[in-house]
């Protein structure tokens, strides 16, 4: 008997199966992936036989042809290939015990139900795959920036290049902190499997973080030929509002939602019709979704009410509070109807009061961006170079961007030139790699004019 899923029908041929499987995006290798580690507790078994599954999914289609459903057919190929590995290993009897998959041989439904894994879900504290591994990746046994790494590695579905440029660190650092991650899962036995609901504010802050960074991503691509990636933006949001119906009283889940859409509002006006960027300062306020500002204000004030409120208590504080400041300041963006009105003496306070919370680089970059719109382009000058040092944000696209901006406000043309030419070096997407070009070629045209 076959013992891989079999699709109904004929064969496909070898440009039906390569579109099909092109059609099996990250995301969706991401949700087997997440499956794979949660039921067998092996991350490197669960990437290998995801592989393993797509391998043989090009052996098989063209003589079966293409599953109805391609994800659930990879789901089960996968999870019968890491059955075949435990069944191999010296510590069978215990690895069955332990994970009940003795029935997994038994035949499966036209639509590839897993019944097993279905009623495990059920009694999840995480009514979702993805969440649900963002948490039990948070385990308190790993370092907190091992945490991140993984998640975003493994279950955000990043590159490791992009897991680097999300957390300011080289690519070879960001390799050693997957392995040493990956190591002590495997040393340790750490179980990939959701915490119960009171374990959950716990781990909250580092599930969060992975969410901001999946969307930041999205927002603008460290990487690739777009400026923009709607699927990594839109699949950010969809987690924020799970975590919000699963904590509705979090501050902070409340203010990571509302951050998230009030930034998601202005994208219509984000890029030009042939993908460039387009600066916060030019962008046609009047395409800023509504909406989204509307719902997003009242998460942000909703965040702030309930942080004050926990004070007022007397009640220990938020975990860093980071998402109801940065919610104020998107919101504070967001009520200003021209890029002139904006009260950038708030958002310098929001600021301020961000690195009291949750001290970084990138926090102080905003700081001093502020600083310098409120007090003149000499003074955001002075607060930029003094992070010069800074060698995260020496790495840092956006930190050479702000440089050129200030610089060429305060007409020094030629030092404009050479941190646009810096901007250009750094890692980046090609739309933006465009928008710099074209901004240092006026400027190299203004030094031979």
């Amino acid at each position: 008997m076959n013992p891989e899923p079999v699709a109904h029908g004929g064969g496909a041929s070898a440009e039906e199966v390569r579109r099909a499987l092109a059609a099996i995006d990250r995301g969706a290798r991401t949700r087997i992936l997440a499956s794979l580690a949660h039921r067998f507790g092996d991350l490197d078994l669960a990437e290998d036989m995801t592989q393993e599954a797509l391998a043989q999914a090009l052996r098989t289609w063209p003589e079966t042809g293409v599953p109805s459903v391609p994800e659930a057919w990879l789901k089960t190929t996968a999870k019968r290939k890491a059955l075949d590995v435990v069944r191999r290993e010296s510590t069978l009897a215990q690895k069955l015990a332990r994970l009940r998959i003795e029935q997994e041989r038994e035949p499966v439904a036209a639509h590839f139900a897993d019944p097993a894994q279905q009623t495990a879900e059920d009694h999840d504290a995480v009514p979702d795959d993805r969440l649900g591994l963002f948490f039990a990746c948070a385990h308190p046994v790993l370092k907190p920036e091992d945490r991140i790494a993984l998640m975003l590695r493994f279950v955000a579905g990043l590159e490791t290049p992009e897991v680097a440029h999300a957390l300011l660190v080289p690519v070879p650092t960001m390799q050693q902190r997957i392995v040493r991650a990956k190591k002590r899962i495997r040393t340790l036995g750490v179980p990939f499997a959701a915490p119960r609901r009171e374990e959950l504010p716990a781990r909250l802050a580092g599930v969060q973080r992975v969410v901001y960074l999946l969307y930041a991503e999205g927002f603008a691509r460290s990487t690739g030929v777009s400026h923009t990636r709607d699927d990594l933006t839109a699949e950010a949001i969809r987690l924020a509002r799970v975590l919000r119906a699963l904590m509705p009283d979090s501050a902070e889940v409340a203010g990571l939602l509302g951050l998230l859409l009030l930034t998601e509002a202005r994208r219509p006006a984000r890029t030009t019709e042939d993908g460039r960027p387009v600066p916060l300062a030019e962008q046609d306020r009047s395409r800023w979704d509504r909406g989204l500002i509307a719902e997003g204000i009242a998460l942000a004030e909703e965040a702030a009410r309930r942080s004050g409120a926990a004070v007022s208590r007397g009640e220990e504080r938020p975990a860093t509070g980071e998402y109801a400041i940065q919610a104020a300041i998107a919101a504070v963006h967001a009520e200003a109807e021209a890029f002139e009105e904006t009260d950038w003496a708030q958002i310098a306070v929001l600021y301020r009061l961000l690195e009291l919370r949750q001290p970084g680089p990138v926090v102080s970059l905003g700081r001093a961006v502020a600083l310098g719109r409120m007090r003149g382009p000499a003074e955001g000058l002075r607060h930029l170079d003094a992070l010069a040092d800074d060698p995260a944000l020496a790495r840092f696209r956006p930190f050479h961007i702000a440089r050129a901006v200030t610089l060429q406000q305060l007409g020094d043309t030629a030092e404009a030139a050479l941190a646009y030419r810096r901007a250009l070096e750094l890692p980046g997407n090609e739309s933006e790699d465009g928008f710099l070009a074209a901004a240092l070629a006026g400027l190299d045209e203004d030094l031979t004019g």
